[in-house]
């Protein structure tokens, strides 16, 4: 099963939730750049191919105890989304995986349960259970399915010697909680309005790269999640390829498309 990489083509943060999550509001959007993730019968729960893998793990777990059905799956990993990057494969992958295992179950768990295991995973998780572009709420994991423009090419940057932060870090500093509402309506006016290019900018990560990529001909430029990747929206491909080779000397650049 292909598992997504995503980027936040927003993400505006807020307080301090009572479960010690900050509100959230993204836009989360699937690429064309993808983990293969298989699963088959094993007499022992077994995942191969990353070995720093802990979310994959954990997630065959939960669904086993959840099905009342031992965790006895052998998984393979074959990696291509960049490690730590901000563009979610981890959590992708722990989403196919959950696909994989319930279809497997006996008795499939309903969906509403899948997401619930998939939540207590991760924020993000949810979102490779559902289908096409969607504005995540709440700690990022509430989702409503949204409708965008997918004719652009997506240049990814992953800076040379970026070494990420854990995303928990990333938020123990954040400190722009103040006007919360008002860039959440920004980002819902814009949303409304089509312009992916006057999103408001990520408030967790920020890169001096991101004018870079926009003086190369990009409309939007940010970085996703908490980091360190960086990406560029391009109205043609020509252009993000070219801005690629450019952008080469600075870490490693590929050039993908969004996906549904």
């Amino acid at each position: 099963m292909k598992a997504h990489a995503k980027i936040n083509l927003a993400l505006v943060v807020g307080p301090l939730r009572d479960d010690g999550k900050h509100e959230v509001m993204t836009v989360l959007q699937r690429l064309d750049l993808t983990d293969e993730v298989t699963l088959e019968r094993s007499e022992r729960l077994r995942v191969e191919g990353f070995d720093a893998d802990t979310i994959v793990r954990a997630g065959l777990e939960s669904i086993a105890a959840a099905g009342r059905v031992e965790p006895s799956w052998r998984v393979r990993i074959e990696k291509r989304i960049p490690v730590a990057a901000g563009l979610g494969g981890g959590s992708s992958d722990a989403a196919a995986a959950l696909l994989l295992a319930n279809e497997r179950l006996p008795e499939p768990l309903p969906d509403a349960q899948l997401r619930e295991l998939a939540a207590a995973l991760g924020s993000d998780v949810p979102f490779f259970l559902a289908h096409g572009p969607q504005l995540g709420t709440g700690d990022g994991s509430t989702l409503e399915r949204i409708e965008l423009r997918q004719d652009y090419a997506v240049l990814l940057l992953l800076p040379k010697d970026a070494v990420k932060e854990s995303t928990a870090a990333v938020y123990a500093r954040f400190d722009r909680e103040a006007k919360f509402e008002q860039r959440r309506k920004y980002l819902l006016d814009m949303l409304h309005a089509g312009d992916l290019g006057s999103l408001p900018p990520n408030d967790l990560a920020s890169s001096q790269l991101s004018a870079r990529i926009a003086e190369l001909g990009a409309f939007r430029a940010d970085v996703t999640g908490a980091g360190p990747a960086v990406y560029g929206l391009f109205d043609d491909a020509g252009q993000a390829d070219r801005a690629a080779r450019s952008l080469a000397p600075l870490g490693r650049t590929m050039v993908v498309a969004p996906a549904w």
